[in-house]
């Protein structure tokens, strides 16, 4: 596995990404023809909501598993912000948004005291400014 860093640490999972995600797509448009083009029946209406009902539970599973993802990353970050930063800084870790701090989990022990200082004190809120911030990255090979 190549070392995790900036640029590669977005991950893709075929089955989801290219297989799931464009056949639900495809499948909702094809409803949406078949509607359009054959008579309107039922069955071609009933067929556009269960496609698009399809396409929005694979997003929300997406979506539900990614959110409990970030609660377990948001512990295990404040287990690590104990062990890590100064006490003035762990004092204001509440102001931390889950945002920042699921992208400060990637800094090493070593930056992160200063870059969350940095955020806390800057405001930075956007997860990419974050990210590229980091000068020595702590990989995550287990994102969902």
């Amino acid at each position: 596995m190549s070392e995790q860093n900036f640029e590669n640490h977005g991950k893709f999972v075929p089955s989801y990404h290219f297989f799931a995600v464009p056949v639900f797509l495809i499948n909702f448009l094809w409803s949406l023809y078949r509607l359009w083009k054959l008579w309107i029946s039922f069955e071609g209406v009933f067929g556009v909501i269960l496609a698009a009902a399809l396409v929005v539970l694979v997003f929300r599973t997406r979506l539900f598993a990614l959110a409990v993802q970030d609660r377990v990353i948001r512990l295990e970050e404040r287990l690590r912000y104990a062990r890590v930063l100064p006490a003035d800084l762990q004092a204001r870790t509440s102001e931390l948004a889950i945002g920042q701090i699921v992208s400060l989990r990637f800094a090493s022990d070593a930056e992160l005291p200063v870059l969350a200082r940095k955020v806390l004190d800057e405001k930075v809120t956007e997860r990419k400014a974050i990210k590229q911030l980091i000068k020595q990255w702590r990989p995550d090979y287990l994102r969902a």
